[in-house]
């Protein structure tokens, strides 16, 4: 049974819970800072303990796969529970795995992450349009087809990011205004939101030359510890602050594992961006 759309989805989740993505990113030293081993039975016990703590609570949860993958079978075993463990106590999941490639091969990304059936089915995967966006077009229609979406990479806070992304084309647009502009059509019509979005960085300061009113989500890193504030938002994204998805990781996380203070910290992020965002 086809889903209903991702973006329908994550704006009742929006509304509903408050617009924010919690990173789920178990690298070394944070697994130490909770006092659990870099082992595969602290990557278990640490994405439990992050589901157990927001997965009622959050629009949406967005494991890295990179994290679970450095630890090979054992630790795509555990990424898979948390997906499911996640999906079932009610957040949507995004998948980071910034996937890109072209064909078969992008096929294969897409049925291993948005295939209905598929052990890692996420609500959302993060990709890559940097072999060109018409790349992307199996991930696409596997998303059209599931009832999942994608964040495509369009204006990340990364500062090596800008030697690609604001490239000028021959037609004098960057490319990613270009990015922007294929979501928006890919979203056109859809109500209330389309399931196409992109990630934009909080940290990019003031992006007023560029149109981020594409009817679809704008996942948003930066806010929490690489700087940027849920004050910061309305003055980044303008009037497309309102579907506005920040991403908070090391924010949150750094709480752990305490359950109490990972909520706590959680329900005050989720405050500040929604009082942010609905002043618009």
């Amino acid at each position: 049974m086809t889903l209903e759309p991702f973006g329908a989805r994550l704006r009742r989740a929006m509304d509903e819970r408050g617009p924010l993505c919690v990173g789920i990113d178990p690298h070394a030293s944070l697994l130490a800072e909770w006092g659990l081993n870099d082992d595969v039975a602290g990557l278990e016990r640490f994405s439990r303990t992050v589901v157990e703590a927001t997965a009622d609570r959050v629009a949406l949860l967005k494991p890295q796969s990179a994290f679970f993958e450095r630890f090979g079978s054992r630790g795509i075993a555990v990424l898979e529970k948390t997906v499911q463990e996640a999906r079932a106590a009610g957040a949507l999941v995004v998948m980071d795995a910034k996937r890109g490639d072209i064909g078969s091969t992008m096929a294969a990304y897409a049925e291993s992450f948005l295939h209905k059936d598929a052990p890692l089915f996420s609500d959302a995967l993060t990709v890559s349009p940097y072999l060109g966006y018409g790349s992307l077009a199996p991930a696409v229609a596997a998303a059209r087809e599931s009832g999942a979406g994608l964040f495509v990479l369009a204006l990340t806070s990364n500062p090596e990011g800008g030697e690609v992304q604001r490239a000028v084309r021959a037609d004098g647009r960057d490319v990613g205004a270009t990015m922007l502009a294929h979501l928006a059509a890919e979203n056109a019509g859809e109500e209330p939101l389309g399931s196409f979005g992109a990630v934009v960085g909080a940290t990019l300061g003031d992006l007023s030359a560029y149109d981020l009113d594409i009817n679809g989500p704008l996942l948003a890193p930066g806010v929490g510890a690489q700087g940027a504030t849920p004050a910061d938002l309305p003055r980044v994204f303008g009037s497309a602050a309102r579907n506005v998805v920040p991403n908070v990781s090391r924010g949150v996380l750094r709480h752990g594992p305490d359950v109490v203070a990972l909520r706590d910290a959680v329900d005050r992020f989720a405050r500040e961006v929604k009082a942010a965002v609905t002043s618009v």
